[in-house]
């Protein structure tokens, strides 16, 4: 009988997914989430607290919006930090600063609690595959010992080095992919209005130098209307740029590139496609292009 047990705080569109393969690997879960029936729904049983989690399981894994979500988890008014137990990890899988993950690092370390962060990649699809890509930061030897929490969510996990350094890589990444996404957007709308069949289009970029992750992954769904719904949203990907831009600027490196996915993705917000995939920053810029889609229904 397996007896390991983990903590899971976030039961959203990606803490679900990954609470859903740590069950179905075997693992007891305990799932806390202010949605109450997303536990049962992930295969997990539901704590009536963030207490009743830090009291359960020697491992608790965050997977939440942002970091000023987590540090009110962290520290708010019967907040984790005030449960938390010598020898715990704690392993952040949300999109947070580095600024913020190094300072609560601090905190935990002071309680004799590691804290680990760990950016993830993959999207929903991923998740769901238990196939995510993460990035981690902090102590070797507790990321060593956690590694059997890791396998059932991760095909890869690459660590990074000291506290932030996970949350860091992910904000590096994050941003390559509103790039690629938003200019892919910019194009296959400019490509649609001159006419060209947007099989061909990809064909011809996939075999080029424009060659990237949307033009692979992305559109070759989108152009036959699938939109890949449920994965991060355009709100969420304006999030993960303005993190970036301020990480960049911490480090002293000049961002001359983050307007181009601001623009995109506070766009797609303001034509109302905020809260749905970010993939949908390709409807916004058809909207103020002539009202295009690249998927032609009555074909």
């Amino acid at each position: 009988m397996n007896t390991e047990r983990v903590g899971f705080i976030g039961l959203g569109n990606m803490g679900g997914r990954m609470t859903r393969c740590l069950v179905d690997a075997g693992i007891n879960v305990l799932g806390f989430d202010p949605v109450v029936e997303r536990a049962a729904a992930a295969g997990a049983s539901a704590a009536a607290s963030l207490a009743d989690v830090m009291g359960y399981a020697d491992v608790v894994m965050l997977s939440l919006p942002d970091s000023k979500v987590v540090e009110s988890v962290v520290e708010g008014e019967n907040g984790i930090l005030a449960h938390c137990r010598r020898g715990q990890t704690v392993i952040d899988l949300s999109t947070a600063a580095a600024s913020s993950t190094v300072r609560l690092h601090g905190l935990f370390a002071g309680k004799g609690v590691y804290y680990i962060d760990a950016g993830i990649s993959g999207g929903a699809a991923a998740a769901e595959k238990g196939a995510l890509t993460l990035m981690v930061g902090g102590d070797a030897q507790a990321i060593d010992a956690i590694a059997w929490a890791f396998k059932p969510i991760a095909a890869k996990v690459i660590a990074m080095g000291g506290s932030g350094s996970g949350h860091t890589t992910k904000l590096l990444n994050n941003f390559l992919n509103a790039v690629s996404l938003a200019a892919t957007a910019e194009v296959m709308v400019a490509g649609k209005k001159a006419g060209l069949d947007m099989h061909c289009l990809l064909d011809v970029l996939n075999s080029s130098s424009g060659v990237n992750f949307a033009t692979l992954n992305r559109f070759p769904k989108i152009v036959d209307g699938d939109y890949l719904e449920g994965g991060l949203t355009g709100k969420l990907m304006t999030k993960d740029v303005a993190l970036y831009v301020d990480r960049v600027r911490e480090l002293g490196v000049v961002s001359l590139n983050a307007s181009g996915p601001l623009a995109s993705f506070g766009l797609a917000t303001s034509l109302g496609y905020g809260d749905v995939i970010s993939n949908r920053v390709v409807d916004a810029i058809g909207d103020v292009s002539g009202g295009v889609r690249l998927y032609d229904k009555s074909n």
